[in-house]
């Protein structure tokens, strides 16, 4: 396994852990469960720890992609620097997770209010998820690039029939 494979291994969770952590945050909300709001602090935690994880693999994957016919440099630029502010709020949000997982635990009334902090967290992340997923996905996946080659093969011919 070489570092671009590693790297396709790990970076869909830094996007996952804050996406389920939401939603079972929600949940708990929704039935008022604070184990159930706790488990997601944990979860979004992960999800801090799994984008350190993705991160050291990118470097490492970026030596090996850039090699590849088609792959420009600003694709893979583009996708650094989203990732980049992705990475920064995640750990800010699995901070705030780990911080609010322990202010709950230990019964501090501010921890409601942290709940706040929370929710507006889990949406700028899962706003910057999908943008750092996509401009990812656009190194390889020509087809969802803007103006990408949709219907064209690699050897330029298109799989369309001619008129």
């Amino acid at each position: 396994m070489n570092a671009a494979h590693f790297h396709l291994l790990v970076n869909h969770l830094p996007i996952m852990f804050p996406l389920i952590g939401g939603i079972v945050f929600a949940v708990g909300l929704f039935f008022k469960n604070e184990p159930i709001k706790r488990t997601s602090f944990f979860i979004i935690l992960l999800g801090g720890i799994s984008t350190a994880i993705a991160m050291f693999s990118g470097e490492g994957a970026e030596e090996i992609v850039e090699k590849i016919p088609g792959i420009t440099k600003k694709i893979i630029h583009n996708h650094e620097e989203a990732a980049e502010v992705f990475a920064l709020l995640n750990y800010i949000l699995a901070l705030l997770a780990g911080f609010n997982l322990w202010a709950s635990l230990k019964g501090k009334l501010y921890a409601k209010y942290l709940n706040y902090a929370i929710i507006a967290g889990l949406l700028i992340v899962l706003f910057l998820a999908k943008q750092t997923g996509t401009s990812g996905g656009e190194i390889r996946h020509t087809e969802i690039r803007e103006g990408g080659n949709i219907g064209t093969q690699e050897s330029g011919e298109s799989d369309q029939p001619e008129e």
